[in-house]
């Protein structure tokens, strides 16, 4: 992502149903980087059985001192998942004409994959009277959530 013309790296852990665990954004996509987002996505929600990753050294080099190596994945069409979060999110961002700074990027990254997550109902998988009642359920819970 650029932000005021410089680079910067958005981090995302996603799980397996593809909500988004973890954000967090860096200036580099060094090991110790990677190493710094690992410890704190694990931290929160636990060792994964099978990480899947693209084929960046850094994550091999970041797993290595994590002790993980056998857990990692990496392969062709094997990070679709990440790579599809990232579609709400960039069409948001380009709706809010870019972000100025690194601190209102992780904001946003934050509310934004816990507001996606929560109203995301994979509307191919129901019926369109399902759909509208599980959409209602949603937006009864958000706003009570709201309303505490």
């Amino acid at each position: 992502m650029k932000i005021n013309g410089k680079t910067r790296y958005l981090w995302r852990a996603v799980d397996h149903e593809g909500e988004v665990l973890e954000s967090y954004v860096t200036k580099r996509r060094d090991r110790k980087s990677a190493l710094k987002f690992f410890k704190k996505s694990m931290k929160r929600h636990c060792r994964p059985h099978i990480l899947v990753t693209d084929k960046l050294r850094s994550y091999g080099a970041a797993m290595k001192e994590m002790g993980n190596v056998e857990r990692q994945e990496t392969g062709r069409w094997k990070n679709n998942r990440v790579e599809n979060s990232h579609l709400p999110f960039r069409r948001q961002e380009r709706a809010m004409q870019r972000f100025r700074s690194m601190r209102s990027l992780q904001k946003f990254a934050a509310v934004h994959a816990s507001v996606c997550n929560h109203f995301n109902l994979e509307r191919a998988l129901y019926s369109r009277d399902n759909f509208k009642l599980n959409r209602a359920a949603a937006l009864a819970e958000w706003r009570a959530l709201g309303a505490a």
